[in-house]
């Protein structure tokens, strides 16, 4: 039988790659690219089966490149997952912190750690695109006077010591990802949840009470809204599009009903995926 193949970005032994194995278990061949766009891409054109991207961090907030893709391309949300997010200072084995001057991560990571660059001023910290990634290169190229901050497996996938463990400066780091997979596909299979979200993105004329009464729509059916984030709207300066979370399914009939609602205020509506509320 076939495997599964699941994108996501970055290097293998990055905190994606532990997302798609809580996601979609460990049969599937993680496929790993180096930017966003290029999952989505390669998931639309065939060459994936799902996605796996992340969507918002406790810490750093949304990821907006991936709300973007979200409305430019067509995919469904079929499931999320949180992962708790430990960085670790990584270097070659036999390097010591002391014989360390550069420190290697993604931008997030780094400035998840900012206590930890204090504490070692002469410490530059520099970015590169991916936390595993950067733990790759610094083993890659046998650099003593270099480490990076990654994840325990990417550690031991790269052959890397961890010279210190969870540097993170909050140790309420979760990372919130999304399984996705292309809208064209009926469905995925079937699940049974306790809870369901939905998501969807939407925009209303800018006049006054325009927002107000397009959330009324969700409030009058006792709906509750888990998240709401704003974007700027291309093309169309100083108006935005509205992302929402809400805890119900889309083929519910309160849901349907609020979802029509909507629509009659809305000068754009997409839902973006029902899927279980996540852990």
């Amino acid at each position: 039988m076939k495997k599964m193949r699941a994108g996501f970005q970055g290097a293998l032994g990055a905190f994606s790659q532990e997302a798609v194995r809580q996601l979609v278990g460990n049969q599937a061949v993680a496929v790993p690219f180096e930017r966003f766009e290029e999952v989505f891409t390669a998931l639309i054109g065939g060459k994936i089966d799902v996605a796996v991207i992340p969507i918002e961090n406790t810490l750093a907030g949304s990821v907006h490149e991936n709300y973007d893709h979200l409305v430019r391309f067509d995919v469904r949300i079929a499931a999320e997952t949180n992962v708790r997010i430990i960085h670790n200072l990584i270097a070659l084995p036999g390097v010591r912190l002391k014989d360390i001057r550069k420190v290697y991560s993604h931008p997030v990571a780094l400035n998840q750690c900012l206590r930890f660059f204090s504490r070692h001023p002469r410490l530059e910290s520099t970015p590169f695109y991916d936390t595993a990634g950067s733990v790759k290169m610094v083993m890659e190229q046998e650099a003593p006077d270099a480490g990076a901050i990654g994840s325990a497996v990417a550690a031991a996938m790269y052959g890397g010591n961890i010279l210190e463990r969870s540097i993170e400066d909050d140790r309420a780091n979760f990372t919130r990802f999304f399984l996705l997979y292309p809208e064209k596909r009926a469905s995925m299979a079937k699940r049974k949840a306790k809870a369901w979200k939905t998501s969807l993105v939407f925009t209303t004329k800018n006049v006054p009470g325009g927002l107000f009464r397009a959330l009324s729509a969700f409030a009058l059916r006792d709906l509750s809204l888990t998240k709401i984030e704003s974007r700027p709207l291309r093309g169309k300066p100083w108006e935005y599009l509205f992302y929402l979370d809400f805890l119900g399914r889309e083929n519910d009939a309160r849901v349907q009903n609020a979802l029509g609602h909507l629509g009659e205020l809305a000068d754009f509506l997409k839902v973006l995926g029902s899927y279980p509320k996540g852990n």
